[in-house]
C-alpha cells in the first residue's frame, strides 16, 4: 500500500542515526533499489520497503554524495544552512527559506 511522502523535492532533511543531511531531488512511493542494496544495510537499521524512499543530494563533513533514504530515518534540517553539494544548481534554480525549487519550464 503506498501512503503520501512525508517530504517533499526541495525541502532539506537530515538522517537520523548518520550524520549527514541532504536535500530531495527525487521521491519513490516505496522502494526502488536492488535487493543487493537494501541487504547492506545492517539489519536492525533495515527499513521496511512500503514507505517512501528518497534521493537526496547528500553531504557530511567529508564529501557530498546522492544517497537513497527510507522516510522513517529522515528529519527536516531546519539548521538554514545551505546544501554544498556540487549538482544544486543543475537541479534546482534556487533556495527560499528552508527549501530548494525549482523554476517550471
Amino acid at each position: 500500500m503506498e501512503r503520501d511522502a512525508k517530504f517533499k523535492i526541495g525541502e532539506i532533511v537530515k538522517h537520523k542515526f548518520l550524520s549527514f543531511r541532504g536535500v530531495i531531488f527525487d521521491v519513490d512511493p516505496t522502494f526502488n533499489n536492488t535487493d543487493e542494496w537494501w541487504l547492506s544495510i545492517p539489519e536492525e537499521m533495515r527499513p521496511k520497503k512500503d514507505q517512501p524512499f528518497y534521493h537526496l543530494l547528500a553531504e557530511n563533513d567529508v564529501t557530498e554524495y546522492v544517497a537513497y533514504v527510507s522516510e522513517q530515518n529522515l528529519l527536516i534540517d531546519d539548521s538554514d544552512e545551505p546544501i554544498k553539494h556540487p549538482l544544486i544548481e543543475e537541479i534546482f534554480s534556487g533556495k527560499r527559506g528552508s527549501s530548494y525549487f525549482k523554476l517550471s519550464n
